[in-house]
């Protein structure tokens, strides 16, 4: 046994399967009982959500008045950046990671790292069961979180982590976040939550998870789609996101970044978590319906095929992700791609040229996942926008003229696929 694998014996990870995070945990207990008798903590949850909303537009577009939520000064819960987690050149590099590749990590976002985290029954179990409960939306928390990674990791700026700044604002309203769940499972389901099985709702496991699969997951769905990072490239962005995850009430980057030597003793680990379950089903059902419907006429099962392709190889068992979440088949066209793919690798003549088309089909459908997202949630409580600078680089139009010239293609998409769909069913 290696000096990393004595870091991640099992045990610790059943300590940390238990483990919440009591310093947050304790000042929203002490909020909650300080507010007016008749207020549940599903109401103060849902005040909660749109308070947060608030503060990170604020925090994206400074106006001068103090932050808009109530929640941060009645809390008074900021972090500075720890100790080791103040070197802007490692974080600006960090940070380029998704700058310099954030089409592939869009796709990677939406047929990775989501289904990951659908089959983690516990994060389904919340995903489905109380963010519906408090935003009436499943799919609009999924624009949240490209929301989250635009704000931590696309804004080409080092003090984006900083306090006030717009990926502070959004590590420390999660951290709130997660402990207004946890209130709200003790009041509302208490006698439905296996404790001894899962843990308390976003347990200090499934945050290290959840970190992994926005970093880890993300770079080999990417070398997959034909984009391979440095191993310079990955250590700054696993020291970006540790730092993210320091101030999300991470417990295991308390004292320290992740490093590369982490990654696959925690991996195996973690490989463990993934089970099937029917709130994963629903949500990756949802997820689908959401892709299939931006997608262009003839890519309408790109999606689909796009998560059975990235995981069809995957390790630590992440390869029966498609099959416990219950993802339809493949289109068969895409399926006759990837044998190309994979007979290009042995004919090195052949490799650019497909891995080029791969490229291009991949970088084609993220775009269409990010404009999913601004046309469907660039207004409300939770709106979704990317910076110009971004959107610029990946060819996004973000005017009005140009979210009602795609709502009437969508539409268009829409009453043309609709006889297919009705006579062959959701396959």
């Amino acid at each position: 046994m290696n000096e990393h694998d004595e870091r991640w014996p099992e045990e610790r990870f059943r300590q940390l399967r238990q483990q919440a995070d009591p310093d947050i945990d304790k000042v929203v207990a002490e909020y909650l009982e300080a507010q007016p008798a008749g207020k549940s903590a599903l109401d103060l949850l849902k005040s909660v959500v749109a308070e947060l909303g608030a503060a990170k537009r604020e925090a994206r577009a400074p106006s001068g008045e103090p932050p808009a939520s109530e929640i941060f000064d009645a809390i008074d819960f900021a972090k500075d950046l720890p100790d080791w987690g103040d070197d802007t050149e490692l974080l600006a590099r960090g940070q380029a990671v998704f700058s310099d590749y954030g089409l592939y990590q869009s796709a990677a976002l939406f047929f990775a790292c989501l289904p990951m985290a659908y089959a983690e029954v516990s994060s389904a179990k919340v995903l489905a069961g109380v963010s519906n409960l408090a935003t009436h939306s499943l799919t609009r928390r999924v624009a949240e979180t490209g929301q989250m990674l635009v704000d931590v990791m696309g804004l080409r700026a080092a003090d984006s982590l900083r306090p006030g700044s717009p990926g502070h604002t959004t590590a420390i309203g999660l951290r709130i976040l997660h402990s207004f769940v946890r209130a709200l499972v003790a009041e509302k389901y208490a006698d439905r939550w296996d404790t001894e099985r899962y843990g308390p709702p976003v347990n200090q496991e499934l945050l290290l998870a959840t970190l992994f699969d926005f970093s880890v997951v993300t770079w080999e769905a990417m070398e997959t789609m034909g984009v391979v990072l440095t191993d310079e490239e990955r250590t700054a962005n696993l020291y970006t996101w540790s730092v993210f995850g320091h101030l999300m009430g991470v417990e295991v980057c308390g004292d320290g970044p992740l490093t590369l030597a982490d990654v696959e003793p925690v991996s195996a680990r973690l490989g463990r978590m993934l089970e099937p379950s029917e709130e994963g089903r629903r949500l990756m059902a949802m997820l689908l319906r959401e892709m299939e419907a931006f997608m262009p006429l003839g890519w309408r099962k790109m999606p689909r095929s796009l998560v059975h392709w990235i995981f069809q190889n995957a390790s630590h068992g992440a390869d029966r992700v498609p099959g416990l979440l219950g993802v339809p088949r493949p289109a068969w066209w895409f399926t006759a791609g990837f044998a190309v793919a994979r007979s290009a690798h042995r004919q090195k003549w052949l490799a650019s040229p497909v891995g080029g088309v791969i490229r291009w089909l991949v970088r084609k459908a993220g775009r269409h996942i990010v404009i999913a997202m601004i046309d469907r949630h660039s207004d409300g409580q939770a709106a979704f926008r990317i910076p110009d600078e971004l959107a610029r680089a990946w060819r996004i139009k973000q005017s009005a003229p140009a979210v009602k010239t795609r709502a009437i293609r969508r539409t268009v998409r829409k009453t043309l696929r609709a006889p297919a769909q009705g006579r062959k069913g959701p396959r």
